[in-house]
């Protein structure tokens, strides 16, 4: 009504501006939508949130940046893995993590979105951070908002490999890798392994590669299937298969038969593969059984152990099947 006093959109006396009815329009940025509702993980105050971010230190205290032991095989080293495309393609691979941080005010692109997607199908915590706490994180690396903490691999014991193979009833098949110091060949010989039926992989314990996130991602899954152990004394561990009845045999350029004639294929056997570089130490060529050369043309000295793990896999298997 007229002379109402009691209105509540009347302005205040003192100002200059007459009474105004409504908002005229000033309010509609108010009204515009925000975009998709983020994960629960990342709200803020979320009892989601709270639970991922108590899960992530958990990790990190048990994880740590150094080897934890644990049952007979014990631990590798935690890592981070930082950068939009090298976040994206380790959640590709399935590579397991404790936890996804991402920048707080995010530039969101095609890769950020996808890495929240499968970190939330595959249950990883998801966790907003601070920049700087990013590149303390990052230790200073091109981080670009987005960094994935791996826990420590947790290595099978040698003899757990064994014992695998007798109680699925089937004849030891095992790899051993002496001097490999490139994750990615590592994670290639554990995909071989996968494919032609190994019970899994030994590697040293010192000056050699290890379970990283490249050697995940280079086995394409595998390894998640093939154990692998890791031995403090790579010759003990050889002899301590000759003990329980297992053959060894050393891929060698000047070994003593071809691969072709390998007599014990179908027999307990242990595959034992050099680096590309210096093949087999003196040492563990001579606790080898027997030595085998895969027959190449003139020039072409030597393989990476990825491919000649390929190739002595499948003739094994070839004749397994005869």
């Amino acid at each position: 009504m007229a002379g109402n006093s009691q209105r509540r959109n009347k302005r205040n006396p003192g100002s200059k501006k007459g009474p105004q009815v409504g908002t005229g329009g000033h309010s509609r940025r108010a009204l515009r939508g925000k975009g998709p509702t983020p994960p629960a993980e990342m709200r803020k105050g979320h009892a989601k949130q709270r639970a991922a971010n108590a899960a992530a230190k958990r990790a990190a205290k048990t994880g740590g940046r150094a080897g934890v032991a644990r049952g007979r095989g014990g631990k590798g080293t935690a890592e981070l893995v930082y950068g939009r495309n090298s976040v994206v393609e380790a959640l590709r691979a399935g590579i397991p993590a404790t936890a996804l941080y991402v920048a707080q005010y995010i530039d969101s692109d095609d890769r950020v979105r996808e890495a929240l997607k499968l970190a939330n199908e595959t249950g990883i915590p998801l966790l907003e951070a601070p920049r700087p706490e990013l590149d303390r994180l990052a230790e200073g690396g091109n981080h670009q908002g987005l960094a994935m903490q791996i826990p420590p691999y947790e290595y099978a014991h040698p003899d757990d490999l064994v014992e695998a193979a007798h109680e699925d009833g089937e004849v030891p098949l095992i790899m051993v890798l002496d001097g490999v110091t490139d994750p990615r060949n590592l994670g290639a010989v554990i995909r071989s392994a996968a494919a032609f039926g190994a019970h899994g992989v030994v590697v040293p314990e010192r000056r050699a590669a290890g379970m990283t996130a490249g050697a995940w991602k280079t086995s394409a899954g595998a390894a998640a299937r093939v154990p692998v152990a890791r031995a403090s004394n790579l010759r003990q561990v050889l002899e301590s298969y000759q003990k329980q009845g297992l053959f060894v045999v050393g891929l060698a350029a000047d070994g003593g038969v071809e691969l072709g004639e390998l007599a014990t294929a179908t027999e307990p056997l242990v595959v034992v593969l050099g680096s590309e570089g210096k093949g087999l130490s003196r040492l563990i060529t001579e606790t080898c059984d027997q030595t085998v050369a895969i027959p190449m043309t003139a020039g072409n000295e030597s393989l990476n152990a990825g491919v000649a793990a390929g190739i002595v896999m499948y003739e094994v298997a070839r004749q397994r099947r005869g």
